[in-house]
């Protein structure tokens, strides 16, 4: 007689354990664990990307995740070490990422289904218009670093007048058409940013050779498990702005491997870890955290409202959008927004906590002031009082 295997139950994970596990790999929470983070390769790593379309708030990101590192140190690694690079990461924003990870991130990120053109008809691109200005964009920047007006002459010269065509909106201003694609050629590994000319920025070729894309975007899933699980591929799609179906696709790709294992997310229901990755601290997060504008904690912890609980989810969010404000955190949820002003070596923050913080609250938000004002080389000023501006101010 043959007896049939019973099948093993998920494991069960409670939304405090999987919080604290993921400030823990972030770095956001002391864990006695967790060797400190020293360089700023590793501080991105660690959460998988900072957005940097405003560049002294990834530089935050950055610091808070590090021990004692600033933003010369962060713009030491991208500019002159250049273990950091500054490309279109996920959702076709602009990320600081790891140089040794670029590989893998345009080996994935290429992908990625583009989705419905948002663009009228007479504004698109064909397919080989579009391989057309990518190949033209990775020639005029090889051992070059070029303003964007300066490419743009140099990809409409190895395209065709097509290519400038003034037929895409920009701010307050019409684009040239392979401008739709800018994002797609650093998905490529054919641009990332260079550092500044003036206030002009500048863009180079990094000589990047993207991974095979199957294996790359199985290591990105099993890279966002680690950082963000438990997650379901709905919310892995919404991180990466990819099509829901084809996520879902590669999430049941990776569970028929076995390289993914399914638990009971509460509150979520079924959701995904990295197979054998089912350790969460059973203790919840204590402790008052200021993270900044677009931090990747923020953007990409699901679901959205228990991280934003409350109040939280009206006055620290904009139409359901994480980033706009930068947020403050208490026993790792959102507690109220924050703001910061520089004046030369002034910084001065703006805190407005939604409750009454308590007296070791305050001196631990002091603290965390004083920590801000560490990263960005200045001198400390906190105001406890409500922010008056609006988001992304």
């Amino acid at each position: 007689m043959t007896t049939r295997s019973r099948a093993t139950t998920p494991t069960t994970v409670s939304w405090t354990g999987a919080n604290a596990r993921r400030l823990a790999r972030q770095h956001l929470h002391p864990d006695a664990t967790a060797s400190p983070i020293a360089t700023p390769g590793a501080a991105v790593a660690s959460m998988l990307g900072a957005h940097a379309q405003v560049l002294s708030a990834a530089e935050l990101s950055v610091g808070l995740r590090g021990d004692g590192l600033t933003r010369t140190d962060v713009r030491t690694a991208l500019w002159t070490d250049r273990t950091l690079v500054k490309t279109f990461g996920p959702r076709g924003t602009v990320h600081l990422l790891p140089a040794a990870d670029l590989p893998l991130w345009t080996g994935a990120l290429s992908t990625v289904p583009t989705g419905t053109n948002p663009f009228s008809q007479d504004a698109r691109m064909t397919p080989d218009q579009v391989e057309a200005v990518v190949s033209a964009v990775a020639e005029a920047l090889t051992g070059a670093e070029l303003t964007i007006d300066e490419l743009s002459e140099e990809v409409v010269a190895r395209t065709g007048p097509w290519a400038g065509d003034l037929v895409m909106p920009g701010f307050q201003t019409m684009w040239p058409r392979w401008r739709q694609v800018l994002h797609l050629a650093g998905h490529r590994g054919a641009l990332v940013y260079a550092p500044n000319r003036g206030r002009k920025a500048t863009y180079t070729n990094p000589g990047c050779t993207p991974l095979p894309g199957p294996g790359a975007l199985a290591a990105l899933i099993e890279r966002y498990l680690r950082a963000y699980g438990p997650a379901t591929s709905a919310h892995f799609a919404r991180w990466l702005a990819a099509p829901k179906p084809w996520a879902a696709e590669q999430f049941a790709a990776q569970a028929a491997a076995g390289a993914i294992e399914e638990v009971t997310f509460a509150d979520v229901g079924p959701a995904w870890v990295v197979a054998g990755d089912t350790d969460f601290p059973a203790s919840p997060v204590r402790g008052v955290r200021l993270l900044p504008y677009f931090d990747a904690f923020a953007i990409a912890s699901q679901p959205r409202e228990r991280l934003f609980p409350g109040a939280a989810y009206e006055r620290a969010l904009a139409g359901g959008q994480a980033g706009n404000f930068p947020v403050l955190l208490v026993d790792g949820t959102v507690a109220g927004v924050w703001h910061l002003r520089r004046s030369g070596r002034r910084i001065a923050v703006t805190v407005e906590p939604l409750e009454p913080l308590p007296p070791a609250g305050l001196r631990a938000l002091e603290e965390q002031v004083e920590r801000v004002a560490a990263i960005m080389e200045g001198t400390p000023e906190l105001t406890v009082g409500p922010v008056t501006v609006g988001p992304h101010a």
